[in-house]
């Protein structure tokens, strides 16, 4: 007998926030910690969006999202969620690169980055800190014509090696490219440039448990394998939601879906004008991922060979290339006991950027035969690193866009979103039907966990201002 995840709902909510990723719960603790009834609803059996995890049997737990973002989390986390949250996240300290262009180790930080473009690649002191300054000052309102492929020009003109220790992480990190503009790149780089890259120490896991026990203490209503299939618009404003074939209604909407799936599947067209519509459909979505997780026997373990490593035999960067099914690139996450404190397991953890089209079209057993090929390449591949891990392997399986497309409903399985100019899109949305909001990976938000909660917050802001005006209206009337 099918469970009724709506029972006992209340019968009118101030907000309804669709999508638990982190800017979903971040907008719904935010408004709940200010006063707001607010329900969460959420079409997986986990919340956390991409910020999830799974297990399997054997005691084996894998987080989805490759780890690591800026140390602006920490702060963000603590004024946004709680201190304990805060002060789980720490710094990795080894980063390392393996190409046929340069092999190295960093911090990933603007200091050890400075040191390694002059002393390892030449490149004048006062050329690398000019970069550094003006990848810094970009913003939402600099000019946006200028590509990541032409600021590097300008700064290392022909150093493809340079390029690509610039561009690799953030193209791993947000599936920017070299032709996106150059903001998308900028704002995210100089955020880990600050003090390098961190991790949840306990996992996914952990997180989004404290997480949760942070939105029950502020009132938010958790409801799980709750699928939204539309918002309801009357006169002109957005007054609620169907989920699981139900009405609830609220005095204000925020999708944290997918924005062309909110824009398109949720809203009826006659509530949107034709341009804005037409401007929804050109957005374009961003690249996928493809990922293998390998899970290590109870007893086994493997050296330090660092936290991330960025792999390629490829001759030089290339963003088509990091895109191909055809596997030149990857990145391996290492997940050493340390990270999870009171456990002895291993697990590792392969990242490729991918196209969805290369997937979706594959019969079953074409389907079936391809993701063992990666997995095998993948295994092959790691073997580099790690003599002999084959044979430490107690668990692998691996996700294509299709599996991401399948558990998330991200359109196309579009692990990164959409491209720069679905930022107006998520922003215009509010002006054509009042009282729905977007915040989700868009733009030069698309800055993975980091710019997921940032977002979060600016539209639980607006939301919180609209319902602050419609309260002065309804007085007045």
């Amino acid at each position: 007998m099918a469970v009724d995840r709506l029972q006992e709902l209340a019968n009118h909510y101030d907000v309804i926030v669709i999508g638990s990723g982190l800017a979903g719960m971040t907008a719904a603790n935010y408004l709940g910690k200010n006063g707001r009834k607010v329900l969460l609803l959420e079409q997986h059996y986990n919340f956390g969006g991409m910020a999830t995890w799974f297990n399997r049997k054997g005691g084996h737990i894998f987080d989805i999202s490759l780890h690591g973002f800026p140390v602006g989390m920490i702060k963000s986390c603590r004024k946004y969620w709680s201190k304990e949250i805060a002060d789980s996240i720490v710094q990795l300290k080894s980063i390392r690169f393996d190409n046929p262009q340069f092999t190295l180790e960093t911090t990933f930080d603007r200091a050890d980055f400075t040191n390694i473009l002059i002393e390892k690649f030449g490149i004048k002191g006062e050329t690398v800190e000019a970069f550094f300054d003006t990848a810094r000052g970009m913003d939402f309102y600099d000019d946006q014509t200028m590509t990541t492929r032409e600021l590097f020009e300008k700064f290392f003109p022909g150093r493809t090696d340079v390029w690509r220790l610039l561009m690799e992480p953030i193209a791993y990190a947000n599936g920017s490219t070299l032709d996106d503009p150059a903001i998308t790149y900028g704002i995210v780089f100089s955020n880990f440039m600050s003090k390098g890259v961190f991790i949840f120490r306990g996992g996914t896991d952990l997180l989004i448990r404290l997480m949760k026990k942070e939105l029950a203490r502020n009132g938010v209503d958790l409801r799980r394998q709750s699928l939204v299939e539309k918002v309801i618009v009357e006169n002109r404003k957005a007054v609620g939601v169907s989920v699981n074939g139900k009405e609830i209604r609220g005095n204000a909407v925020l999708s944290n879906a997918n924005l062309k799936k909110t824009v398109i599947d949720f809203v009826d067209k006659e509530h949107l004008s034709a341009n804005f519509l037409a401007q929804a459909r050109d957005v374009r979505l961003n690249n996928s991922s493809a990922q293998v997780y390998m899970g290590l026997k109870k007893g086994e373990a493997i050296p330090f060979i660092g936290d991330l490593l960025f792999t390629s035999v490829r001759e030089d960067f290339n963003s088509e290339a990091l895109l191909s099914k055809n596997i030149t690139s990857r990145t391996f996450s290492m997940y050493y006991p340390s990270i999870r404190p009171g456990s002895d397991r291993y697990a590792i953890v392969s990242s490729t950027n991918a196209n969805y089209d290369d997937w979706a079209n594959l019969s079953d057993e074409e389907y079936k035969r391809n993701k063992q090929h990666l997995i095998d390449d993948t295994i092959h591949a790691l073997e580099k690193y790690l003599p002999g891990i084959r044979g430490k392997i107690d668990h692998v399986e691996a996700s294509t866009p299709r599996t991401f497309e399948f558990y998330t409903h991200q359109v196309m399985g579009a692990t990164f979103g959409t491209k720069f100019e679905g930022l107006q899109v998520s922003m215009d949305l509010p002006k054509q039907v009042p009282g729905l909001f977007h915040a989700g990976s868009v733009g030069i938000i698309m800055s993975g966990w980091l710019g997921a909660i940032n977002y979060g917050v600016i539209v639980a802001n607006e939301v919180d201002s609209y319902l602050h005006s419609e309260s002065k209206e309804t007085i007045s009337r």
